[in-house]
């Protein structure tokens, strides 16, 4: 996670400036409490309140470590985010634009003793003299900093490449939707990002090796992904006759927007020139470097098992406790999350069964289910007519949900919002639907991707919910927001916890239900079936990696249990297998925001205000669900006061 803190011009100047207004605002808060409507000859001749000199002081210290410790947060996460270029990028910053992260050993062991530095330096605050904000991000950021100490040990327990994501397609996709030009300078850098794909690789192949020697390999069904993927990205001009290749047709529409602008930098030589240079990059970096990782892969192919838990790899057991435990914030057991998710399955099945009545269905909930799966009516035609359909009403969606936001909100997001469909080259791997924030900048909105590559994968009666989720109130409105506030520490804006944010994210989808959404059962049954998928992620993803389920078991368990298509089960289970633990976020999480609400409801009755809760939920960006709770608790206590 970045690790440091951005704060304003202002809230960093010098000590001496900060303690004259505080001890101002100390002296007014002490005559607040005076009557407002006394006569003005009492005011002018009554004693101006004394403020103690030991007050003083201690506000000096307090103002004087917190600044100190803000400046701290602040450089440490300038040290860290200095190490990635990628995300440089992705905050929408030029920095080291013309190069990829360094993934050798060298590297992660470089940013392990840089991690414990800062750890070191970290405890040499005097925390006791921190205001609450700051003490808040130093507890934070000193359990983010000794979690990667102590998950050194765990840095190969992973598949640097498959079917979720990975180097071979995270250079593409960073390149097209992350990597601006709006300069000559943009597009050089662009190329040079190209010739150094070569070397990146390089790297890719060693780390894969490395974990190759530790017999962590990727099961069997990931290979074929990832080899098409790869071979797709170097299909077209320039690597055989065909229409340009993905990249090239990127580069190209960038130069071509480049060079329409007004008073355009980019004349028809220099124009040429780039894109010859690109052309070359391409066919001398790119290529080989893919050419590369498919032979690799290819070979490596032949040594992959079926067995799919990481319960396979030496002391896959203890890393599977750790992945739950950093995954949900809490200290559930395996077994524990999988007996959550048995009970929430049956719980949302009774709740079916009411819908399944309603629209007087004449069958067993498993029919209605298959109903739902295959009938016509919940899926538009699987060409560009239907999915332009699918993307303009979602759209539309969202845009209605913008204008209910008063009454569910005080704070909302600045940051615009749009929805896009997942590109060609990743749209076979890629999930069912995902959000991408917006840039730090502002310049970039904050996108929803859906997935609609097979628009069987895609049934209306869900639209709804999945625009909730990516959208708003859900990723965007959280994840917008986070990065918008003001004077907390830009670990803080960037980093996050998965249960909060996909807790919310699920619960998002809920909400809007309370507030008039979800008219339509069926969609209201799509709102069910979105959460019954999240309830099943609890106990396929401890099925698998801790009581040895096959991949089979696990597609079976949610055909036999949700209305999905096959494919969503297929690739959900593949998704488990690659991402150990990940998915037991959602529910998790929307359960702990459940239970805070209620806890909430039931102690301040009248006076609950969902538009307060909300914002007290978001006001500090990401947190674990143990603090999370305290802060709900706070405020509680404060609106009871």
């Amino acid at each position: 996670m970045p690790k440091s803190t951005a704060q304003t011009s202002a809230t960093r100047s010098p000590s001496k400036l900060r303690l004259s207004l505080v001890t101002l605002s100390v002296a007014a808060a002490l005559t607040a409490c005076g009557q407002a409507d006394q006569p003005a000859a009492n005011v002018a001749t009554e004693p101006a309140p004394q403020v103690s000199e030991s007050v003083v002081d201690n506000v000096a210290e307090t103002i004087s470590e917190s600044e100190k410790a803000n400046a701290m947060y602040e450089r440490f996460f300038e040290e860290s985010v200095a190490r990635s270029p990628e995300t440089l990028t992705y905050l929408g910053r030029k920095e080291r634009a013309d190069e990829w992260t360094d993934r050798s050993d060298k590297a992660a062991e470089e940013n392990l003793a840089l991690t414990k530095k800062q750890l070191a330096e970290l405890q040499t605050l005097d925390k006791a003299k921190l205001d609450q904000a700051t003490s808040l991000s130093y507890d934070l950021l000193k359990q983010a900093l000794e979690e990667e100490i102590e998950d050194h040990k765990w840095r190969l327990y992973n598949y640097p490449v498959n079917q979720m994501f990975g180097t071979h397609s995270g250079v593409v996709s960073l390149l097209i939707n992350q990597h601006r030009i709006s300069s000559v300078k943009d597009a050089e850098n662009y190329v040079a990002r190209l010739n150094g794909v070569k070397g990146l690789f390089d790297q890719l192949v060693t780390n894969i090796e490395a974990r190759t020697a530790a017999n962590i390999i990727p099961p069997k069904f990931v290979f074929p992904h990832v080899i098409r993927d790869s071979k797709n990205i170097i299909s077209g001009a320039p690597f055989d006759d065909g229409e340009p290749s993905t990249l090239l047709a990127d580069f190209t529409g960038k130069l071509d927007a480049l060079a329409a602008k007004e008073g355009s930098e980019l004349t028809e030589e220099k124009k040429a020139e780039l894109l010859a240079a690109a052309t070359s990059a391409l066919t001398t970096s790119v290529q080989p470097a893919y050419e590369k990782l498919i032979a690799h892969l290819t070979e490596l192919e032949t040594k992959a098992t079926t067995d799919d838990g990481v319960w396979k790899w030496k002391n896959g057991d203890e890393f599977y406790n750790v992945a739950l435990k950093r995954t949900t914030t809490t200290d559930l057991t395996a077994d524990q999350i999988h007996e959550i998710g048995l009970s929430e399955v049956a719980r949302i099945h009774d709740e079916m069964r009411a819908i399944k009545d309603k629209v007087k269905f004449d069958g067993e909930l498993k029919a209605f289910m298959q109903f739902m799966r295959e009938d016509d009516q919940f899926y538009y035609n699987n060409d560009q007519a239907g999915k332009d359909r699918y993307l303009a009403e979602a759209t539309a969606l969202i845009d209605n949900m913008k204008g209910q936001l008063d009454a569910m909100f005080i704070t909302k997001p600045k940051a615009d919002l749009s929805v896009k469909a997942v590109e060609p080259f990743r749209e076979q791997s890629a999930g069912k639907a995902f959000y991408q924030r917006p840039s730090e900048d502002g310049s970039r909105p904050g996108l929803y991707y859906a997935n609609l590559y097979d628009m069987k994968a895609m049934p209306t009666y869900q639209m709804e919910a999945l625009a909730y989720h990516e959208g708003i109130p859900g990723h965007h409105m959280q994840l917008a927001i986070q990065q918008e506030l003001q004077n907390v520490p830009k670990f803080r804006k960037f980093g996050g916890y998965t249960a909060y944010t996909e807790g919310w994210g699920l619960y998002s989808e809920y909400l809007p239900k309370e507030f008039g959404a979800y008219e339509d059962p069926y969609s209201d049954f799509g709102r069910l079936a979105m959460e019954l998928w999240r309830a099943c992620r609890l106990v396929v993803d401890t099925g698998i990696h801790a009581k040895k389920w096959t991949r089979e078991e696990g597609i079976a368990y949610y055909t036999d249990n949700t209305p999905n298509a096959v494919s969503d089960g297929v690739k959900m289970v593949e998704r488990h297998i690659v991402m150990p633990s990940q998915a037991t976020a959602y529910k998790i999480g929307m359960m702990k925001i459940l239970e805070l609400r209620k806890q909430a409801r039931d102690q301040l009755g009248d006076k609950f205000d969902i538009r307060g809760f909300h914002d007290e939920v978001l006001k500090y960006g990401a947190l674990p669900l143990n603090v999370l709770e305290d802060k709900i608790n706070a405020w509680v206590t404060k609106q009871q006061a």
